[in-house]
């Protein structure tokens, strides 16, 4: 039987690792990101960070901002400006959800993960969140230390 072909281009960018930890993710969504031919080949290279990031709704667009894109070395003339705002790209129908969605009380809309799908598109994977309490942040980590434990018991069993 014929194995599938692997996708070469799809790859992981920059991830944001302290988003799961610091928010409650109730949703995510994929959506497309606008960017320059510098930034394209500077995410090429994995020059990004999503940390400090947040999207927002304005003006009936949605924006992704204080994404940091590292310029590229070879673009000195054209180059681009590394944190300027850029605009993500989804439906009517998803930016009215998430529009309704950070609407409510303490929600925010934070990059999770920024990614070439595999046809080479650079996508960004936005989840609907809500902020965490210490407390919450608390039993998190109490759970996460419970599975460590228990797949070590389970392995010297």
């Amino acid at each position: 039987m014929a194995t599938k072909p692997s996708k070469p281009n799809a790859r992981t960018i920059a991830e944001n690792r302290k988003a799961r930890y610091n928010y409650a993710i109730e949703s995510d969504l994929e959506c497309g990101i606008m960017l320059e031919g510098s930034e394209v080949k500077s995410l090429r290279e994995g020059n990004a960070q999503i940390t400090e990031s947040y999207a927002e709704v304005k003006e009936g667009e949605l924006w992704l901002v204080n994404a940091h894109i590292e310029g590229y070395d070879k673009a000195k003339t054209f180059g681009h400006d590394e944190r300027r705002r850029r605009k993500l790209l989804v439906s009517k129908r998803e930016l009215s959800r998430l529009w309704n969605a950070v609407g409510r009380e303490g929600m925010t809309l934070v990059p999770l993960s920024l990614y070439f799908n595999g046809k080479g598109l650079a996508k960004v994977k936005l989840g609907v969140a809500k902020g965490k309490k210490v407390a919450d942040k608390r039993e998190t980590e109490k759970k996460r230390d419970w599975n460590r434990q228990k797949t070590r018991l389970l392995r010297e069993h």
